[in-house]
């Protein structure tokens, strides 16, 4: 398994343990250079999605992956995490709703649970 896949798995696993909403892997890696997937999630209340965040955070730093840059913490309403191969989308179901990021990525290509898997 690749780096950026193995990454990816971490932290769909990190948002499925803590409830994450919705949570979608987009394989970006045809279509742009910013990273190799995005994981987009959303959280019922900002402490949620502070919780969501926390646990991506931890789970992929015990797993050797350094955070490069963390976005939009204190609002609780939309937080991005780059990890450098991935980047995660943490929202709060209005913003998440009204950014539809996975409009914007359309063109990406979805990856199931499963094929994080493999």
């Amino acid at each position: 398994m690749n780096q950026s896949k193995e990454m990816a798995r971490i932290a769909y696993h990190a948002l499925s343990d803590k409830k994450g909403e919705d949570i979608k892997v987009i394989d970006i890696t045809g279509i742009s250079v910013l990273a190799d997937y995005f994981i987009i999630a959303n959280g019922n209340s900002d402490s949620q999605v502070n919780a969501l965040v926390d646990n991506v955070e931890e789970e992929l730093h015990k797993a050797g992956y350094s955070l490069r840059q963390r976005e939009g913490q204190a609002s609780g309403s939309w937080v991005l995490l780059d990890f450098g191969d991935i980047i995660v989308h943490v929202f709060d179901k209005e913003n998440r709703l009204f950014y539809d990021l996975e409009r914007i990525w359309k063109d990406g290509k979805d990856i199931t649970p499963e094929e994080l898997e493999k």
